[in-house]
């Protein structure tokens, strides 16, 4: 049976948090809170919002780790809980959180499958990072020799807890800004369908980011060689996958 729970990871992004919870609660499900080493203020802030809703757990990384640390800390504490299936949500109030019905009611129908968000953007979106986001797109369908995962970067996501830590066990997965791109083709790899659901993003006003320029892009282009020279080892699975599903 299905249990369903929300992995929020934070750094330094206090100020949507409590609107976000709010808007969580009537869901009636488990929420972590994985705080990645933010400043104080930022755990005073966690920390008493995890008092006020008794759904909240709060847990923290005494140093930080990147965004993709705190998820995948979040995947062994709910795999530990009995949670089966971790919605992940941005802590800046990106996400627009009327879909999440619709995110849980596929994975509901595919319990095997990553649900990812599909993101569509408003005026607010950054030109670099849209286009960037288009370079990532072409690489991921060079290595998952597939045009399914429309975009891998949006982390609105329903994942499979089990499917995440069995891979976590054998594999090395980016901590930081690659995290979300590099699990996806992994799960892809491994036989995880990936079903994607169009959804609105915005960039919040007053938004700062923690894309780090320099350090996060070697991150992304190590991760990509990584993945390419993968693809070409799986190239012969990869191909007999293209051509059963085509």
């Amino acid at each position: 049976m299905q249990q369903f729970g929300f992995i929020i990871p934070n750094y330094n992004h206090p100020m949507a948090m409590a609107k976000t919870l709010s808007r969580l609660e009537s869901f009636d499900l488990p929420c972590l809170i994985i705080d990645d080493g933010s400043n104080s203020e930022t755990q005073l802030i966690l920390q008493q919002l995890s008092e006020r809703y008794s759904w909240v757990q709060y847990h923290q990384h005494q140093q930080n780790l990147g965004k993709g640390a705190a998820v995948m800390s979040g995947f062994r504490i709910a795999n530990k809980q009995g949670i089966t299936h971790a919605i992940q949500i941005d802590a800046d109030g990106q996400h627009d959180l009327e879909n999440i019905d619709e995110l849980m009611a596929l994975s509901s129908k595919e319990p095997e499958a990553l649900v990812s968000g599909h993101p569509i953007y408003d005026e607010s979106v950054p030109m670099g990072r849209f286009i960037a986001r288009y370079l990532t797109h072409f690489w991921v369908w060079i290595e998952t020799l597939s045009f399914s995962i429309k975009d891998s970067m949006c982390g609105f996501r329903v994942y499979p807890v089990e499917a995440c830590c069995q891979l976590m066990d054998k594999t090395y997965i980016g901590k930081r800004m690659d995290f979300d791109t590099e699990i996806m083709v992994k799960l892809y790899w491994q036989g995880v369908p990936v079903l994607m659901l169009s959804t609105k993003v915005i960039y919040p006003e007053g938004n700062t980011s923690n894309f780090r320029m320099w350090q996060d892009n070697w991150l992304i282009t190590k991760m990509h060689t990584r993945l390419v020279l993968g693809m070409f080892i799986r190239l012969p699975k990869l191909l007999w996958r293209k051509i059963f599903e085509g």
